[in-house]
């Protein structure tokens, strides 16, 4: 049995946890189990959304009709739909909330008896992005995601995409180990990841309190994330939280099998499910 026959055996009757399936790399990542394991058990899509019904919508739109999906269409023809909502459940939430803001308490309840995979691909990949939102959901939502596995009855494995650039603009060999908690780029050793979402939560509630306008407030976070970044070595506020939020995976997981997968730049494909698909402008 090769590696391809082995996972393929390991994701026949699961059901998995996706963070980001509406996303370029969550989108490819459901299209491929779909196409190569058919015999899944259940994707639960967890889509930010105020209600089942906009999750539904945002699925629709942004996932199944999309062109990366044609090759599952013309597999299962007429039947296509069925096939995907017998195994495909978009769920409304937000990973920048505890227990990942879910509201259907009916549906949390299912989902943590059933669910034995987490993989979690959401991200704000803006390089220079607003420093509350990227910590929000690249840091804490990391660990909102550990903590919700954590409460399945059987979690096998949690899956976190991470990216390379966790470890800076290095020359040479760069070793693929996981980040201590506080360690920095740079050697210094006053980093606190407490202390860095409290400054965020501080300045922005000091912008407002001062009525600054909407694009003040979004010009100050964005360069507090750049300053902060690049005080202990990191070259942007993305990567930085990305680092961060590996920090919280590798304190908390306890006995919890995680795997940090580190990808680079993600282009078009290559070969499937059909070659040079790209999701927008890159």
């Amino acid at each position: 049995m090769d590696q391809l026959d082995i996972i393929l055996e390991f994701l026949k009757k699961r059901s998995i946890l996706v963070t980001g399936s509406t996303g370029f790399l969550g989108k490819l990542f459901v299209e491929k189990v779909l196409r190569v394991q058919p015999e899944v058990k259940r994707l639960f899509l967890l889509i930010r959304a105020a209600d089942s019904q906009t999750a539904m919508q945002r699925l629709r739109d942004e996932v199944i009709g999309n062109e990366l999906f044609k090759n599952l269409r013309e597999m299962h023809g007429t039947g296509f739909e069925a096939f995907l909502f017998e195994r495909m459940i978009p769920v409304a939430g937000n990973i920048a909330r505890e227990n990942l803001g879910i509201a259907d308490s009916k549906m949390m309840e299912e989902m943590w008896r059933e669910i034995t995979v987490v993989v979690n691909i959401a991200a704000i990949t803006n390089f220079s992005g607003r420093y509350d939102a990227a910590l929000s959901i690249n840091t804490l939502g990391a660990k909102h995601v550990l903590d919700f596995a954590k409460k399945c009855a059987r979690p096998d494995i949690v899956v976190h995409v991470s990216t390379a650039y966790v470890c800076g603009e290095k020359c040479g060999l760069v070793e693929e180990k996981p980040f201590r908690v506080g360690e920095t780029l740079n050697g210094s050793s006053d980093l606190d990841i407490k202390q860095e979402i409290d400054l965020a939560n501080e300045t922005l509630e000091q912008l407002r309190s001062r009525k600054a306008t909407n694009e003040d407030e979004k010009v100050a976070m964005k360069e507090l994330g750049l300053t902060r970044a690049r005080m202990y070595g990191w070259p942007n506020t993305y990567v930085f939280t990305k680092a961060l939020g590996e920090m919280l995976i590798g304190e908390n997981k306890e006995n919890i099998p995680v795997a940090i997968i580190r990808p680079t730049i993600i282009t078009s494909t290559y070969k499937e499910p059909f070659p040079g698909w790209v999701d927008g402008i890159r």
